[in-house]
């Protein structure tokens, strides 16, 4: 029986980078998003999803007969711009909202097939960010919001956990990995003295979502290579 993955921001990032690790694993990967990546491998069937929106995501879960793995890998970041109020709110609600959103369209599929899903933390789930409140906030508010996912429907067959990336060569983190003043100083700090790469990060999500993992429930994994630590 081939199990079925759905995949939030599946077509960019560290969602493009477990896309293609289920894929090859014998997964049926649905990916959605706004935006994806050009060179998407075949197999990979990706669907123009706006996860703000409950249609959006009802449509993309409804791609699925069975949903053996929900990960949340949507999100932006709009730095100093998240202290006015309608951006923090945008952030917010593709970051945090959109995961429980996602959560409610696929729960019954997940409960079907005894699933799991796989929130989006971040490394700034424990730090405070002066370029980025409501990305510190969001990803603060996944981790109680997988712990709360992980109690109300662990005694439905379901786990929910969360992992904390830390700094990964993606889209996302590009502005920081390229400016001179701030690269150094981080790969400084991080003990593995480098940034990850998309794909160690996507393979902490396949272990998640494996039997491996199947008494793993509420959990936050940090992946940052020490950063969070030194």
């Amino acid at each position: 029986m081939t199990k079925t993955a759905i995949i939030t921001g599946g077509g960019t990032g560290i969602g493009l980078a477990t896309s293609r690790h289920l894929l090859a694993d014998g997964w049926h990967v649905i990916a959605g998003g706004i935006d994806n990546e050009d060179d998407l491998p075949e197999g990979i069937e990706f669907i123009k999803t706006d996860v703000t929106s409950e249609i959006d995501l009802a449509a993309l879960v409804g791609r699925a007969d069975r949903v053996d793995a929900l990960i949340n890998c949507a999100g932006i970041i709009r730095q100093m711009r998240e202290w006015e109020v309608d951006q923090f709110r945008a952030v917010m609600d593709v970051n945090l909202t959109a995961s429980l959103a996602a959560s409610n369209a696929a729960r019954d599929k997940l409960i079907a097939a005894q699933g799991v899903i796989v929130n989006l933390a971040s490394m700034w789930s424990w730090f405070g960010s002066a370029r980025s409140p409501a990305y510190a906030a969001s990803k603060g508010g996944i981790v109680a919001l997988t712990r709360s996912l992980a109690v109300a429907l662990g005694p439905k067959g379901v786990r929910a956990n969360a992992i904390a990336p830390g700094w990964v060569n993606t889209r996302m983190g590009a502005g920081a990995k390229n400016d001179p003043a701030r690269e150094p100083a981080i790969t400084a700090r991080i003990p593995l003295g480098r940034w990850a790469e998309p794909e160690e990060i996507a393979e902490v999500i396949g272990f998640l979502v494996s039997p491996a993992a199947r008494y793993i429930n509420g959990a936050l994994i940090p992946i940052d290579g020490g950063y969070s630590i030194a």
